[in-house]
């Protein structure tokens, strides 16, 4: 089985009003670390980003942050990782985070989370790179979000040819297993360039 050497995680800058999502976010993290998996997320340190990148550190991981200056006050850019990258502007924040991605995970967020996860999708559904994405649908999260996408399918919309390919994890425990578990089915090595194209 191919191993991911990094996971991009896609999170709120709040906790949410539900406890569990604070709590999912710091299983993750740890999850992570004793996997031996770098986290590359937006460089924060408050809400979950700050959650499950202060997870990984504890427990001995590794985190890149990628954070635009404009935000380095706002979401309180996180002490102690062990590569933080300051750039210009949401755009490059973003790119950055897909070359150094092998993975994709959502986990409870708002509409920035839901901008970037749907770009990845969208850059999946039009052949750009073959990453797993991800959607940790923690207490029917994202639930409103794949109804969408069922009655974006009804309608034709999302047609034959074009899918939309992700996968949904109700527990954090089983996050990295399922990514794994993609990358060998469709035999792709993380480790290869190719792996994602570059915009």
């Amino acid at each position: 089985m191919s191993k991911i050497q990094s996971i991009c995680v896609y999170c709120g800058s709040g906790d949410g009003s539900d406890p569990v999502f604070t709590n999912v976010a710091r299983e993750f993290g740890i999850h992570m670390a004793e996997a031996g998996i770098r986290l590359v997320y937006g460089g924060g340190n408050v809400g979950l980003m700050g959650t499950v990148a202060r997870a990984v550190l504890d427990h001995g991981g590794k985190v890149t942050g990628i954070i635009p200056e404009f935000l380095k006050q706002r979401e309180v850019m996180l002490d102690g990782a062990d590569d933080m990258i300051v750039v210009p502007d949401m755009h490059t924040r973003k790119q950055l985070m897909f070359e150094r991605s092998d993975a994709f995970v959502a986990l409870p967020g708002g509409v920035g989370t839901l901008e970037e996860l749907v770009e990845q999708l969208t850059w999946a559904q039009l052949g750009r790179h073959t990453k797993p994405i991800l959607m940790a649908d923690i207490n029917g999260f994202w639930k409103p979000l794949l109804v969408l996408f069922a009655h974006m399918r009804q309608f034709n919309f999302i047609r034959d040819g074009f899918e939309v390919n992700y996968l949904v994890a109700e527990r954090s425990m089983d996050i990295i297993p399922m990514l794994e578990a993609t990358i060998a089915l469709r035999g792709l090595d993380p480790g290869v360039p190719e792996l994602g194209k570059r915009l």
